[in-house]
């Protein structure tokens, strides 16, 4: 299923004064709605401690802007309905925030190089005779010496310089270098999420938000330049505010532009580390709660060989077979997956930490999920319930160990409210969607509950 527990803790004894950590990776659009729909499950089954109660919040790429209004107190509920306009505490998130064209890339970039491709000839001569001057007191000492003394090497001595004043000359402009460097600008969804921090009456400060409400969070994104993690808080870098940090977290490199802010270039935290349980361990976390989206698809496939036709029949249909950007959707998810799971084995094999990690995931069957494509706005909705069936789903399997270690830390869980949930979902009328239901605080569709 879709849960690893990495338990190290004595069960037998309560903690003090624990610190609890949410860490939310990726996921692009339908990844960070999966995620959503994940963590109103997981409400439902806390009792006295909800997602927006943590101590400590990580977020990168589409786990930042969910971050943020969690640490901020808003909850998983507030969330999904802002996808439809629904919520009071969040305005609605449309397509046209999301999918802001990268316009001022897209015409300054063709301009460019019309202007550049004109004046390519024209300056290449120019440049080649403003320094002839130089080239000519360079040539005189090994001119004189190879006439003097003809070999090779004074030879050689004699090219040099002409191979250096050609090699300094105009690059020719190249079509693929005037590319815009990314599809979409997401400065509109930083301006999304600071207009709904100061509607909400929250701190767009990350040294307020952890004086006012006792949480950290931490947002991490990558500089593009130096190609350094670097992890946005209160106690770390605070050059930035909350929304501005999400935005450089949120940069998806090749779908948005880098995130240029303050004079540095940021992109997607997601290229560095799947999803920084390090940050939220280094920081004190004894227990740390991870969910990260994407997950590889275990396609069962068959192969057997025909000895009369000397050849392999497969029976099934492999993911090669379904086009270029399902195996990139694959090769993507292992990626992420197997990095991911390099650092939980750290953690298990790392006898100075004790505390607990529950890793939270879809599970490997999960076709459904697989098939969504990750840049869908349009699909956020049935991707949140979704995301709410598969972590119950994940929990009840694991239920009594979950209930054991979250005990030891103070929390409590219940399967009151999953039952309640599907009382009301037999009742609800004909005419209710899934989604409807789900965004009422009602899990999607029927499952047996023990």
């Amino acid at each position: 299923m879709g849960l690893t527990i990495v338990h190290k803790s004595d069960l037998w004894t309560r903690k003090r004064d624990p610190r609890v950590a949410l860490v939310l990776a990726g996921g692009a659009v339908t990844g960070g709605a999966y995620k959503l729909g994940g963590l109103k499950a997981l409400d439902d089954f806390l009792v006295n401690r909800k997602t927006n109660d943590f101590d400590i919040y990580v977020g990168l790429s589409a786990g930042a802007f969910l971050a943020a209004p969690l640490a901020g107190g808003v909850n998983p509920v507030e969330m999904l309905r802002s996808i439809d306009g629904t919520s009071e505490d969040f305005s609605q998130l449309t397509a046209l925030e999301f999918y802001r064209l990268n316009v001022s890339e897209f015409a300054r970039k063709p301009l460019e190089f019309v202007v550049d491709l004109a004046t390519y000839v024209p300056g290449l001569l120019y440049g080649f005779i403003s320094r002839t001057p130089d080239l000519v007191r360079q040539l005189r000492e090994p001119l004189e010496q190879c006439r003097r003394e003809p070999s090779l090497t004074n030879l050689i001595e004699c090219v040099k310089p002409l191979i250096d004043t050609i090699g300094s000359a105009r690059e020719f402009p190249f079509p693929l270098s005037y590319l815009p460097s990314g599809l979409f600008d997401n400065s509109s969804l930083e301006r999304y999420l600071r207009q709904n921090i100061e509607r909400r009456g929250l701190s767009n400060d990350f040294r307020v938000l952890r004086r006012l409400r006792g949480v950290e969070l931490y947002i991490v994104a990558m500089n593009l330049d130096t190609a350094e993690r670097v992890v946005f808080g209160h106690d770390e870098d605070t050059s930035l505010t909350i929304s501005e940090a999400v935005q450089a977290s949120t940069a998806l490199p090749g779908f948005y532009k880098p995130a240029r802010i303050k004079g540095v270039d940021y992109v997607d935290g997601g290229v560095r580390r799947t999803a920084n349980l390090d940050t939220a361990i280094e920081h004190g976390a004894d227990l740390v709660i991870c969910y990260n989206p994407f997950r590889p698809f275990s396609n069962r496939v068959s192969r057997r060989y025909i000895p009369e036709r000397h050849e392999y029949v497969i029976d099934g249909k492999p993911l090669a077979d379904q086009g270029m950007l399902v195996v990139l959707n694959q090769v993507l998810r292992t990626l992420l997956h197997s990095r991911l799971q390099l650092g939980i084995r750290q953690y298990q094999d790392d006898p100075n930490f004790q505390g607990d990690i529950i890793l939270i995931e879809p599970a490997e069957t999960d076709l459904a999920f697989f098939k969504m494509a990750a840049l869908d706005f349009w699909a956020s909705r049935s991707a949140g319930a979704h995301g709410y069936l598969s972590v119950t789903q994940s929990i009840e399997t694991h239920y009594e160990l979950m209930r054991q270690i979250l005990q030891t830390y103070g929390i409590q869980m219940t399967r009151r409210d999953v039952r309640e949930g599907l009382e009301r979902l037999t009742r609800a009328e004909s005419s209710d969607s899934p989604d409807d239901i789900l965004m009422r605080d009602v899990p999607k569709r029927s499952l047996h509950v023990a």
